[in-house]
């Protein structure tokens, strides 16, 4: 834990930023969930936000199926565009949770240092 700043967590993932600006870009929020991990911008993670939406607002279960919970059918388009995720609804809601702490807490941080600091991070 020495090598990173927590932002953000849930039972399904974590949000970071690294310390140190070796290889990573410490500018950069590192999410990992299930066997994935992102290293986005803030830009990225807020269209990553409305990718979430998008798939949440634009999947419906398959009409028969009685594991729409379980079953990974529910695509999620990543911020690149070589790169879709295959989750179930489960999931799907963890990973908003996840994404939207994690803006929120971002966006308290800078509204924080901006207030106390007079300056942005």
């Amino acid at each position: 834990m020495d090598d990173i700043n927590p932002i953000y967590h849930n039972p399904f993932g974590v949000a970071f930023q690294w310390k140190r600006n070796t290889l990573k870009d410490v500018r950069k929020i590192q999410i990992v969930f299930r066997d994935t991990g992102l290293l986005l911008t803030r830009n990225e993670l807020e269209k990553f936000q409305k990718n979430i939406e998008c798939t949440m607002n634009s999947n419906t279960p398959c009409a028969d199926c009685n594991q729409h919970d379980t079953c990974r059918s529910l695509l999620l388009d990543t911020p690149a565009p070589q790169i879709t995720l295959a989750m179930n609804l489960t999931e799907l809601n963890a990973v908003q949770d996840l994404v939207e702490g994690t803006l929120f807490q971002l966006n308290l941080d800078t509204y924080l240092n901006k207030m106390c600091n007079g300056q942005d991070d």
